[in-house]
């Protein structure tokens, strides 16, 4: 995605950030060998992604295919809970946008629910990302494993949002309101 992104905009900046090496590697030959010389990578953990920016330092942040966390106690594991968005807006510029690409039905919905919870102000909300009109050449890029259908055909979920200048302290509401559904669904009540 790192690649694809710097190929189209040839005078901006960008960065994947990953842990695993492999995928890092993948990129960064990709790069080196098409001379993109506007793309980097940055191999850490993402909780100690605000020390390697300034602030006001990042335009954008695209969230691509994450790991979903399913499992209820793993909910702070997630890439968009309020956790790492809080780490975001630390170089995040004023009105930049988080992106996020997901195949995964419930890191879409726990998203939707983060969006209306924290009051962050939605752009973009594409359930059936490739099946929307009109969507932009940076939507249109598939990863690798998108390109496999490793998904098995499974709608790619879109959204774009703004974060505010703070994100209120409302983690335990967000946590008792999945764990309340997660209840309702165990006892036929939530589908």
């Amino acid at each position: 995605y790192t690649t694809q992104l710097g190929r189209m905009q040839p005078d901006q900046n960008f960065i994947g950030v990953d842990i695993k090496g492999n995928r890092l590697w993948v990129g960064a030959k990709d790069a080196l060998a098409n001379r993109l010389r506007n793309v980097a990578f940055l191999r850490t953990q993402i909780d100690k992604i605000a020390s390697y920016f300034d602030e006001n330092e990042v335009k954008e942040i695209w969230i691509t295919f994450p790991d979903p966390f399913l499992r209820l106690s793993k909910l702070k594991k997630r890439l968009t809970h309020p956790k790492f968005l809080r780490l975001y807006q630390q170089f995040l510029q004023p009105g930049g946008k988080i992106h996020l690409k997901t195949d995964s039905p419930d890191l879409y919905s726990f998203t939707k629910k983060v969006i209306e919870l924290y009051g962050l102000q939605l752009i973009e909300d594409l359930p059936d990302l490739y099946a929307a009109a009109n969507i932009s050449p940076a939507q249109q890029i598939k990863t690798y494993y998108e390109i496999l259908d490793i998904a098995g055909n499974r709608k790619v979920h879109y959204l774009s949002f703004i974060l505010p200048g703070e994100i209120a302290e409302k983690d335990k509401q967000l946590k008792e309101y999945f764990f309340t559904q997660s209840t309702k669904s165990e006892h036929g009540q939530f589908s």
